[in-house]
């Protein structure tokens, strides 16, 4: 029985190409199977909002991103509830989302993330975001009902600065604690809120070619700012030689859950709230 030749390594060229020709839309991180992986929070993001929906009225998603997430957990959720919204300020991730969604009864919003949000106050029994590029709590807070819950996915601080340094050079401090969950916290609670729960992990990945990271770097643009193969050619030859000399290149990532609570009583955003001025 003869045996099959081995694959002939791609070129690093070949390589370069195939990451920047992969389409960058939605949060469908299938295509990475096999050349990279990430490991998972513990906490079971998408199973667990599943089982918060089931129990909320109306429920809004922000930066929904293509709908994946927010679609898994309503097909996961024992009872859907009666309205579910979503905004999402990338055009091309406002028309996947709008596709995936809108057969699940949920209602897709195109609201640019830094932008108020187009809600009424007290809209919403949950609040929910998987990775937000910046939470705004004054208007978390403001759209919750009084009782009302947050419940997150953030990114955390220092999230595959590994990478990203190799790229950019080593980042001050007060970047790499960017994002800190007690920062996060302090944030929360100064526009009225309960934080209940807050959970931090540093979670490995592995990259195991160079067309890996291409893709990742135009996927996840906040890593790199203006990221092209053209202008970061030399750094992607080096970490391509080392990638080969010495296996996959480890990074880790970081997140945190998020849970708070609006509390119950007198609403924030009324004269004397806590949120008085900041809506």
């Amino acid at each position: 029985m003869s045996s099959s030749p081995a694959p002939t390594p791609r070129s690093f060229d070949d390589l370069l190409a195939e990451g920047a020709a992969v389409p960058t839309e939605g949060w469908d991180f299938s295509w990475f199977e096999g050349r990279a992986s990430e490991e998972r929070p513990s906490w079971g993001y998408a199973r667990a909002l599943g089982g918060r929906l089931a129990g909320a009225g109306a429920v809004l998603d922000v930066q929904t991103g293509g709908g994946e997430v927010l679609a898994g957990a309503l097909g996961a959720a024992v009872s859907a509830p009666r309205l579910v919204v979503a905004t999402e300020g990338w055009a091309p991730n406002v028309a996947k989302a709008t596709a995936l969604l809108h057969p699940r009864g949920a209602v897709v919003v195109a609201s640019p993330q830094d932008a108020p949000f187009p809600f009424a106050e007290a809209a919403f029994d949950l609040v929910s975001s998987r990775h937000p590029v910046r939470p705004e709590w004054a208007e978390i807070a403001r759209v919750l009902r009084p009782g009302g819950t947050y419940f997150a996915q953030h990114v955390g601080p220092a999230s595959v600065f590994e990478l990203v340094e190799l790229f950019v050079g080593e980042q001050p401090r007060e970047v790499r604690e960017a994002r800190h969950p007690d920062r996060e916290r302090a944030d929360a609670e100064a526009a009225g809120l309960v934080v209940e729960e807050l959970r931090a992990e540093r979670l490995r990945m592995e990259f195991h070619d160079i067309g890996a990271v291409v893709h990742f770097l135009r996927k996840v643009v906040w890593m790199v700012p203006g990221f092209t193969v053209e202008a970061y050619r030399p750094q992607l030859r080096r970490l391509h030689e080392r990638i080969e000399s010495e296996g996959p290149f480890v990074a880790h990532s970081s997140r945190h859950l998020f849970v708070a609570r609006r509390p119950e009583g007198k609403p924030e955003g009324e004269p004397g709230g806590k949120m008085a001025g900041k809506a």
